[in-house]
């Protein structure tokens, strides 16, 4: 069985930096592509910002050049450095990993989600 689980969300002032972690766990042959995601109160689930395979990224414009994302492939684990928040960004942030678990057998799946939260 294949887990998510995110970590390093909570309050931060405006200009501040979180570090976001998922790292992935159980059986795992593979992982394709993984992504985080964000919800806002009352808005529809976006993407942030994904990493392929092979190492390359995709940003939604609201975070380019104040996000970045990264993975430790030897951890399978995937980090969002997020600098320069703004209260805009307050959400809770989801990864999503698409895993095969046994060869070439490929599913998508999430994490519970951590809040993140810009505020004075």
């Amino acid at each position: 069985q294949v887990q998510l689980v995110e970590s390093g969300g909570g309050l931060v002032q405006p200009g501040g930096s979180l570090r976001l972690s998922c790292a992935a766990s159980g059986s795992i042959f593979d992982i394709n592509t993984m992504k985080w995601y964000r919800q806002a109160p009352g808005k529809e689930r976006e993407l942030v910002a994904d990493i392929t395979s092979g190492g390359s990224t995709n940003y939604a414009d609201s975070v380019k050049g104040r996000f970045a994302i990264s993975r430790d492939y030897a951890k399978n684990t995937v980090y969002l450095q997020m600098n320069s928040l703004k209260p805009e960004d307050t959400a809770v942030y989801y990864c999503k990993a698409r895993i095969a678990p046994y060869p070439y057998r490929y599913s998508d799946y999430w994490g519970q989600g951590t809040q993140v939260t810009v505020s004075s």
